[in-house]
């Protein structure tokens, strides 16, 4: 079944109040965070306004995933045993850069006896996340690793790398393009990190656009007012759904049962486009299905 997941928006656990506003956003998903948005004098209580927050429900059809402290701090072993109690749908993990990062995700999951539902996201902000982002999402096929998906992570990416994050990100694009094909080679979910510039709406906007046409199923944001933007350009536009149905439509006529392509409106149609009018279906009923 696909989910929608044109909007994750991340949340701050050390603050309460988004916690409970986050309940009305019109996101497709909710990141509550334990990571950079929390200071490490926070950490502790923001752990445990999370809990309050998941265990309590009342998210509707939002997806809900909590990050977690990197690997490499004191807080993650803490944070997983309090997310695999209360059943997110899934934990996002920072910094993961190897297989034996998301082993020892597993290892811990399985320690806790966390339910099975609750998946694993890794976040590729590092030079070796990206270059190994082929292993990565091949250990996907592991059922241990729970892995779902990727969450594109530009900002580390350009401290550790030097890579500078112009507008337009084309210095750039050669890394997302790397990390998309492994996520399609092996069959997960792939997300763009978030754009930094709040009050820049036409930046928003490209960005957005950019991510779309990239291959990326949504973006993670990091302000509510760029969830709305960012759900538009993300859904796709009632001629193409339309055009979409033509397309199922057409090759389900009896005369074309056994063809490889048709010709509609004048221009060729191949069984690929009925594989991609498909999803596109499938995407844009998802979404009716979140109102």
């Amino acid at each position: 079944m696909i989910r929608p997941r044109r909007s994750l928006l991340f949340m701050p656990g050390s603050n309460a109040r988004a916690l409970e506003k986050a309940r009305n956003l019109p996101a497709d998903g909710l990141i509550l965070d334990l990571e950079d948005a929390v200071a490490p004098d926070a950490k502790a209580m923001a752990r445990d306004q999370i809990a309050q927050a998941v265990t309590a429900r009342g998210f509707g059809k939002r997806e809900v995933l909590i990050r977690i402290n990197a690997l490499d701090t004191p807080w993650w072993i803490d944070d997983i045993t309090m997310a695999g109690m209360v059943r997110p749908d899934g934990i996002l993990v920072p910094k993961v850069s190897s297989v034996a990062d998301l082993a020892a995700v597993a290892d811990r999951l399985k320690a806790v006896n966390a339910d099975p539902s609750i998946r694993v996201w890794a976040m590729i902000e590092t030079a070796r996340a990206v270059l190994d982002a082929d292993k990565l999402a091949g250990a996907s096929r592991e059922p241990e690793t729970r892995l779902a998906g990727f969450v594109f992570g530009p900002f580390d990416i350009a401290r550790e790398t030097r890579i500078r994050m112009n507008p337009g990100r084309a210095e750039m694009v050669p890394m997302i393009v790397n990390c998309v094909l492994a996520a399609r080679a092996h069959g997960v979910e792939i997300l763009d990190g978030p754009y930094g510039d709040i009050t820049n709406a036409d930046g928003l906007a490209a960005e957005c656009a950019q991510a779309r046409d990239l291959g990326f199923d949504g973006k993670t944001l990091i302000h509510p007012s760029h969830v709305q933007a960012c759900n538009a350009i993300f859904t796709p536009p009632e001629a193409e759904v339309a055009m979409a149905r033509r397309i199922i439509a057409a090759f389900q006529q009896p005369e074309n049962a056994s063809r490889g392509a048709i010709q509609l409106d004048g221009r060729m149609v191949e069984r690929l486009h009925a594989e991609m009018a498909r999803r596109t279906i499938a995407i844009a009923d998802a979404i009716a299905a979140m109102t």
